[in-house]
């Protein structure tokens, strides 16, 4: 079971250190992957949890004004990187070729990749939730190797569902993740999009669920611990 935290562009250098604290006394079973902003990733110094970042240059380093190459992540102990968000899709109009090219980065410096799939509401209300998933796959990861697929983690985050409180049904989902391991059987795939410590009970049925992605959920501790607790009671 893999949790990705994150943590978006929140928490200050002061904050962030109290939450780091925080974080040390959680207890799971479960491979904790923390991904906070750019800034906290050289105060980050917890032992029981692996470093991630939310974001990764299409460049090496060089000439290349405000970016953080992949080689630079790996020298500060990143070991995962979430690629292709929505909210990057959206607010800085990334590409999937973009994105394509950001994990080739990421893999020819052994840092694992989550990638973001997912529909908008309207996508899924014309019955077009495959279709959007098979294009974004296509169009970034499947002209990869057997042995590149297996190292990339799919995170599947319905779009309308992120930050809304909104969610789909476990059959929904169980739906997607199916459709996604039919093409990609060796792929390990988290859900994201509003999980959180009151529904963990229902997604912990899926037998599809390798994991989860958890936005605002990263910046509670505390009901991060009860989400984790939830989740892993037989």
């Amino acid at each position: 079971m893999i949790i990705a935290l994150n943590n978006k562009s929140n928490l200050n250098k002061y904050e962030f250190l109290e939450y780091q604290e925080k974080m040390g006394t959680i207890k799971t079973k479960a491979t904790i992957v923390l991904c906070p902003t750019y800034l906290n990733i050289n105060l980050f110094h917890l032992t029981k949890i692996h470093l991630g970042a939310q974001n990764v240059s299409l460049y090496d380093t060089g000439a290349h004004t405000g970016e953080i190459a992949a080689e630079d992540l790996k020298s500060s102990g990143v070991e995962y990187c979430i690629i292709g968000h929505s909210e990057r899709r959206e607010q800085q109009k990334e590409t999937n070729e973009e994105i394509k090219e950001k994990i080739k980065k990421l893999l020819d410096h052994n840092i694992t990749p989550i990638l973001c799939i997912g529909e908008t509401k309207e996508e899924r209300e014309k019955g077009q939730v495959e279709n959007v998933i098979l294009e974004e796959l296509n169009s970034t990861i499947m002209n990869f190797s057997s042995e590149e697929k297996e190292r990339i983690i799919i995170a599947y985050e319905p779009i309308w569902s992120i930050g809304t409180g909104l969610i789909p049904t476990i059959e929904e989902i169980d739906e997607v993740l199916i459709f996604i391991k039919k093409i990609l059987p060796h792929t390990k795939v988290l859900y994201g999009g509003s999980a959180n410590e009151e529904n963990v009970e229902m997604l912990k049925t899926s037998p599809w669920i390798d994991g989860y992605l958890l936005g605002g959920l990263s910046l509670k501790p505390e009901s991060l611990k009860e989400f984790i607790k939830k989740l892993e009671v037989d």
